[in-house]
C-alpha cells in the first residue's frame, strides 16, 4: 500500500502555514450501497489522514512504519494575487477602459 505525503492547497491560509498530510492510496474502488445510495469502501486505511508540521516528519514516520510513500510537492505560486479593493472598479484610470454603465 502506497501513502501520499502532500501539503493541501487552498485560499484561506497560505501554503507555508498548512500542515503536511499523509494519506493512503485506496486498495479498492468505492461502491454504492444499493439500499441507501451512499458511497462506501471496505478499505479502512482510506479514512486515515495524518498531519505533520514538516515534510521530514512525515517521511520519517513512513520509513519508521515501513510504509511505501510518494511525496507530492506543492505547486509553486505562479503569480501573486493583485490586491484590489472594491473602489478600484470605479477609478477613472482603471485598466480595461472607462466605466461603461
Amino acid at each position: 500500500m502506497t501513502a501520499y505525503i502532500y501539503r493541501p492547497e487552498g485560499q484561506s491560509v497560505t501554503t507555508a502555514q498548512k500542515p503536511w498530510r499523509l494519506r493512503f492510496e485506496p486498495d479498492s474502488a468505492r461502491e454504492i450501497d444499493p439500499l441507501m445510495g451512499w458511497t462506501s469502501s471496505s478499505d479502512m486505511r482510506a479514512q486515515i489522514k495524518l498531519r505533520f508540521t514538516t515534510k521530514e516528519e512525515a517521511i520519517a514516520y513512513a520509513e519508521r512504519e515501513g510504509i511505501a510513500y510518494r511525496v507530492e510537492e506543492p505547486k509553486a505560486n505562479v503569480g501573486a494575487r493583485r490586491i484590489a479593493s472594491y473602489s478600484d472598479n470605479f477609478k477613472t484610470a482603471r485598466v480595461g477602459g472607462l466605466w461603461t454603465h
